[in-house]
């Protein structure tokens, strides 16, 4: 088991100190999702903006489109059920099936409540005049969900020390999925943004129930971690540079009026920033949240 250096946080402190991270996290996240249907669907202005965005989208170039629509169709009820299924492999080689159930529950239950919401539970008032496929509601996006909620599952299930190469590995995919939903005009940036909120809900549960099941326990070997201490650096910067561009860019383009196709095609790069900021900002959270932390068998902790 790891020795506790000099100035360190005791263990029970620091799982009880990670509790409070994933509940803070959990509830601000649905907050926040909240927040986004309500703007983005609930009012005149967010779906003005969002619908302009959608048809900016129809400027994209024949092979930008071809392979935003390319990679989305590589998530199927198949790949998804793969993907799931390395989830749990990748726990049970650990011989942790709690475990297992946790991180498979993290993909399936992004997935019951996406789908949930979007067919069920969240209307899309006739707010302005629309025709065709921009009328349907597709908040939260199922293939976002998909992407984030099998990075986060892949982070909690991986041994900590490789950790770092997971989210590296991963994080390119999953920001990559996000914004193709918009490129490919199959969402709208608050699905994407909605999606990022219910994946973090239920990783942070998932965690919740691992930490309260004795199956976390904190992780300090004493060395520096400083390629991935530069790497979360690196993309909390590109995430919150995204992040201000897309603000910036959707602020810009609503003070013009009319909106014409330059302003459509300012709003739909707005939209695709904001959505790849989300899943990286989420996942930066996600990864945080996690800090000096390992899963482990119940008895070894």
């Amino acid at each position: 088991m790891p020795l506790r250096h000099a100035g360190t946080m005791p263990p029970t402190m620091t799982i009880s100190a990670a509790r409070h991270r994933w509940t803070g996290v959990l509830i601000a996240a649905a907050l926040f999702g909240v927040a986004v249907y309500w703007f983005a669907v609930q009012t005149v202005t967010g779906q003005t903006i969002e619908n302009a965005a959608l048809r900016g989208a129809d400027q994209v170039s024949p092979d930008d489109a071809l392979a935003a629509t390319t990679a989305l169709d590589t998530i199927t009820v198949y790949s998804l059920a793969v993907a799931t299924l390395v989830v749990g492999v990748i726990a049970l080689l650990r011989r942790q099936p709690a475990l297992a159930v946790a991180g498979m529950s993290i993909v399936v239950l992004g997935q019951v409540i996406t789908q949930a919401l979007k067919r069920f539970v969240l209307p899309r008032p006739e707010l302005v005049e629309v025709t065709g496929n921009y009328a349907h509601n597709s908040l939260p996006s199922g293939h976002t969900t998909i992407a984030m909620t099998i990075l986060f599952a892949l982070l909690v299930v991986s041994p900590y020390r490789i950790r770092g190469i997971v989210m590296f590995v991963a994080l390119a995919w999953a920001v990559s999925i996000g914004a193709y939903t918009v490129t490919a005009k199959w969402h709208r940036a608050s699905d994407t943004l909605a999606a990022v909120a219910v994946s973090l809900v239920v990783a942070c549960a998932a965690s919740h129930f691992l930490a309260r099941t004795g199956r976390v326990r904190a992780v300090d070997d004493g060395r520096p971690r400083v390629l991935r201490t530069v790497f979360v650096i690196l993309i909390t910067l590109a995430g919150g540079v995204v992040l201000a561009m897309g603000t910036l860019l959707t602020v810009a383009a609503w003070q013009h009026r009319p909106i014409d196709d330059v302003i459509e095609w300012d709003l739909y790069l707005g939209a695709q920033s904001l959505a790849s900021a989300g899943s990286i900002l989420g996942a930066v959270v996600f990864w945080w949240t996690w800090r000096r932390l390992e899963t482990v068998r119940a008895q070894q902790v």
